[in-house]
């Protein structure tokens, strides 16, 4: 009811919100969001796109200080660590696409989580062969992989900073050891219904000394906090890895039943990976994505489906386009939760999935009706691979950065499920990314996940960070967004609002969301309102209140005369502003 109530006391009416882009013969409005207007930044200006004020105003500093868009990312991510720590912090993973105004490259930055040493594809099924319950998994040890963050920000800065690297904590330090005020949003987390929220480390860091919990305005301190970044800031990234701080990791998630097995010789061996994105044409543009085990993949293939479609020919008060949409996600989610994961695992087969032929015959499926969920293709060099298994709840956050110099950094940072497994270790928690695994490796035929747990491997990931070129190979457009496995259709939305209905980010990324994935429709159901609603579900597209964790879009997009043009999801916390 509280999100609810918020996101009405923000609706507006969509029909004059939209009335200069979209001109149908179908029309029905929508009760929006009201958008906020979207920040600018004229030439050679820096801007900053977060989920929480304080997160940009420490990345806008670091620009301001002549830092690179890299060098901000660093600080940006130490805060929300500390303000927002339900989402993202030191002890999750992220991936990080990098264009680098110079050369005109785009690297992308894989610091996704691994599984320890000691993990095995049977982990997380009971003694009666069945998979064990997933909160009983969520809040243990063995729910941990090893912490991938620190390290891959290192490495980009490393290869892309411009300032010391001691000087990027400064506003996190600063705000654990005086306090931060405690937002809305992380109220909300503290009261809520999440599980790790009632678990021991949480229940102790956010209850008061007079016995009552941390409340929306209340001041919170974190001095452990304040103490991991000096040493972080200090000693760099193996302060994460080797020392205290790992020791701490290591005891901390082999307390309690089903204890993890994360060693120090884990966490010292830890390596982000990097290189060359996934990037493929789309219209004229060039769309770049992670590699996998990152789902990027599925949003190019959505993309390029529906250019088989006429729905840039419609709009977003057009409940044909709304169809075309979520047939387009019913494809895209069916060729990914079959085939990808962890390529050093497992074969992925991004060419066959991404040939313009497959693209042609799979995008056959998207009508203006929905039936019967689309079965998995069967792509060139696709695999047997079993029916996944994978649960993937929300506990995620994405921030843009553009620096003076036109680098841009997209970023999607997560320690999986609101606060992680619950369990903290220097003023941060850590994270329960294996639980991104498939529990169960093998299927009823004897055929394997692609998703199946293994040593060292990484679990699959919904978050897709993109990065969009012009025809000219500039940067065009950044975009991205939290949301758990329905990360995939709020990228999708974002990208169709820009590019096919020609709206502003801030309008982009506040359109109503809609998560179409086998036979589930859910999304803002409240937000397209009864009319909207009717129509979809004539339709087929029943549309259902979404999950928990809802979406978080950033957005960076440059418009004419090189001015950039930002927008901050309304509904978290965040805003996107400009220098």
């Amino acid at each position: 009811m509280r999100r609810l109530a918020s996101l009405l006391a923000l609706s507006a009416a969509l029909q004059l919100y939209l009335a200069p882009v979209v001109a149908r013969a179908e029309s029905i409005p929508l009760a929006m969001p009201t958008p906020r207007p979207a920040a600018t930044s004229t030439p050679a200006k820096g801007m900053v796109a977060a989920a929480n004020p304080l997160a940009v105003e420490a990345g806008l500093r670091v620009l301001r200080d002549g830092g690179s868009a890299v060098d901000a990312a660093v600080a940006i991510q130490a805060v929300l660590s500390l303000v927002e720590p339900q989402s993202s912090g030191l002890g999750g993973g992220a991936f990080l696409m990098l264009y680098d105004a110079k050369t005109g490259k785009v690297t992308a930055y894989d610091g996704r989580e691994t599984a320890p040493s000691g993990a095995t594809p049977d982990m997380f099924m009971g003694p009666d062969g069945k998979p064990l319950p997933f909160v009983k998994v969520l809040l243990s040890g063995r729910s941990s992989g090893v912490p991938g963050a620190v390290a891959m920000l290192a490495q980009a800065q490393k290869d892309h900073g411009k300032v010391a690297w001691n000087t990027l904590f400064k506003d996190a330090e600063t705000l654990a050891a005086d306090g931060f005020v405690v937002s809305p949003r992380l109220a909300g987390m503290i009261a809520g219904r999440a599980p790790q929220a009632s678990q021991p480390d949480a229940v102790k860091y956010f209850t008061k000394p007079d016995g009552t919990r941390y409340k929306a305005g209340d001041v919170l301190k974190n001095p452990a906090y304040a103490e991991t970044v000096r040493r972080i800031a200090a000693e760099g990234p193996s302060a994460m890895y080797e020392g205290p701080i790992a020791q701490a990791i290591v005891d901390r998630v082999r307390e309690g039943e089903l204890p993890g097995s994360i060693s120090l010789q884990d966490l010292k061996a830890y390596k982000p990976r990097s290189g060359a994105p996934l990037c493929r044409p789309w219209k004229v543009y060039t769309v770049c994505v992670p590699n996998p085990q990152s789902s990027g993949l599925a949003i190019i293939q959505a993309l390029q489906m529906l250019e088989h479609t006429d729905i840039g020919k419609r709009g977003p008060t057009d409940p044909v386009a709304w169809t075309l949409l979520a047939q387009a996600e019913r494809v895209m989610y069916a060729d990914r939760d079959r085939y990808v994961g962890d390529p050093d695992f497992v074969t992925v087969p991004v060419e066959g999935l991404l040939d313009p032929k497959y693209v042609a015959e799979r995008a056959k499926l998207i009508t203006d009706k929905a039936g019967a969920a689309p079965p998995f293709g069967k792509p060139k060099g696709a695999p047997k691979v079993g029916v996944d298994m994978t649960q993937e709840p929300g506990g995620t956050t994405h921030f843009v950065v553009a620096d003076t110099q036109g680098n841009v950094v997209s970023m999607t940072t997560t320690v999986e499920s609101i606060f992680g497994n619950g369990r903290m270790v220097g003023g941060f928690f850590l994270n329960n990314q294996l639980t991104d695994f498939s529990f169960s490796p093998v299927e009823k035929d004897g055929a394997p996940a692609a998703n199946a747990i293994a040593a060292g491997k990484r679990p699959r990931s919904s978050m897709s960070p993109l990065i969009v070129l012009d025809k000219k190979g500039k940067f065009l457009a950044a975009v991205g967004s939290p949301g758990g496995n329905a990360i995939l259709s709020y990228n999708l939305k974002a990208m169709v609002g820009l590019f096919y209905w020609n709206l502003n980010m801030q309008q982009a990324v506040s359109l109503p969301n809609l998560v179409a994935r086998g036979e589930n429709f859910s999304g803002d159901a409240e937000l397209f309102g009864p009319e909207m609603l009717a129509a979809l579900n004539a339709r087929g597209v029943a549309v259902k209140v979404g999950q928990l964790e809802t979406s978080g879009l950033q957005g960076v997009i440059v418009r004419p005369g090189g001015v950039l043009e930002g927008g901050a999801d309304p509904r978290r916390e965040g805003v996107a502003k400009g220098l």
